[in-house]
């Protein structure tokens, strides 16, 4: 099968793709500014990135397991076997690194909105009256934007997240297809194999028939005489065969 038909080639090139824009969302994410608004929007879409190619990959592996089971069954052998596990390992480690340098990072911006969230609250519990009032509007309209603003973050990773269900539901059917393209194709050569089967019977059965007649018309020929000299030919024939070969 051409790496063209092969539903593997056609499922390595969706997820490399996957992988390329991950990294670029990586480095966008590389660059921006510690604890922004921005970082954490690439952060929650990198994570939701990273799961999906780490499932689609596991997925994958499962189908070169699978294939491994009979190598020749699907066209192909153990050195391809090793050439698809190799790319599989490459593209998990990938994503791993990428993985844990994001968790990393999220963890050191939490632990420094968590410093300075205790710093705003301890300036705030201060005694000054004649600011309490100010602050107490400051904060609840501080509380209104994160409020908004992690329910739109939310929105999108969720319009994301059905995006990327989609893309995968629309490869699932590509790879369906595919397979029973496969089967088809099987199909059509083992049905030409029992056409060629049937004639070959057909053939030898219509030689036998020959064969049969002539034997026929010579055994009539012969006479009952004729007929006792061959038989006693053919044992003859039969004792000196099984000579040769039982005692030789």
């Amino acid at each position: 099968m051409s790496s063209a038909q092969d539903p593997f080639y056609i499922v390595k090139e969706e997820i490399q793709e996957s992988i390329d824009k991950l990294q670029s969302s990586f480095h966008q994410w590389e660059r921006t500014l510690s604890g922004s608004q921005e970082q954490l929007h690439l952060t929650k879409e990198l994570l939701a990135g990273c799961e999906s190619i780490e499932w689609q990959v596991d997925e994958l592996d499962k189908a070169i397991s699978v294939a491994a089971r009979d190598p020749s069954w699907y066209g192909i052998d153990e050195v391809e076997l090793e050439k698809r596990r190799r790319w599989t390992s490459t593209a998990r480690a990938q994503v791993g690194n990428m993985k844990k340098a994001v968790v990393a990072g999220k963890e050191v911006n939490g632990t420094s909105t968590s410093n300075a969230s205790g710093m705003r609250r301890e300036l705030m519990r201060m005694p000054n009256s004649h600011q309490t009032d100010r602050s107490n509007h400051y904060v609840s309209q501080d509380n209104n934007d994160d409020f908004i603003s992690s329910e739109s973050d939310r929105q999108l990773l969720l319009i994301r997240q059905q995006d990327e269900e989609l893309d995968e539901l629309s490869a699932s059917v590509e790879r369906i297809g595919g397979v029973g393209l496969t089967i088809h194709e099987e199909l059509l050569a083992q049905e030409k194999i029992i056409d060629e089967l049937g004639s070959e019977m057909d053939s030898t059965s219509t030689r036998l028939d020959f064969v049969q007649k002539k034997v026929a018309m010579v055994m009539k020929k012969a006479g009952a005489k004729g007929q006792i000299m061959m038989i006693l030919f053919l044992v003859v024939l039969f004792i000196v065969l099984f000579v040769l070969v039982f005692f030789t």
